[in-house]
């Protein structure tokens, strides 16, 4: 399966990020296995760091995903938003030491208006039940998160493409 990292730099060896907070499904090395969502992603990424206009800095990272690591290794799956996955999501978003111990996590992503709806249950400004409503009507997106250096041993580097 091919697979993809949007960011603003080649990365030919992922590794897990651990110094991030308010990640959905916590430390770990993100892909999606939408090109065009990384491709956003690496753009929004340059423009916020003010680098996109001058120099060419999105960078799109591009991966074979050995699938066999499904059977292989701990996962965890999340096909839609469910009170489960938002669970998983408030737990790694409220606390940068929260451990699943899962190596891969796969699920939609909390992203712009997601994110803010989680940030009102994180909030208590709205129940887990009201937010799930909410976002049956939003377009998610996937994101397929490698929690361990044991789940990246499974991903292998093809290319990188400057956007």
């Amino acid at each position: 399966m091919i697979i993809y990292h949007g960011g603003m730099e080649i990365v030919d060896t992922p590794r897990i990020i651990t110094s991030e907070i308010g990640r959905d499904f916590g430390p770990g090395f993100y892909t999606t296995d939408i090109e065009t969502q990384a491709e956003r992603w690496a753009r929004r990424k340059a423009l916020a760091s003010g680098r996109f206009i001058s120099e060419s800095k999105a960078v799109l990272n591009i991966y074979e995903f050995d699938e066999t690591a499904y059977v292989k290794l701990k996962t965890l799956h999340f096909p839609e938003i469910s009170i489960e996955w938002l669970d998983m999501v408030i737990a790694c978003r409220s606390d940068s030491h929260y451990s699943h111990g899962c190596d891969i996590v796969t699920g939609k992503t909390a992203n712009d208006n997601v994110g803010e709806t989680v940030e009102y249950v994180l909030r208590n400004i709205m129940r887990k039940e009201d937010a799930l409503d909410r976002l049956k009507f939003e377009k998610i997106n996937n994101q397929i998160c490698f929690c361990t250096d044991v789940a990246l041993g499974f991903v292998k580097f093809r290319e990188a493409r400057m956007l």
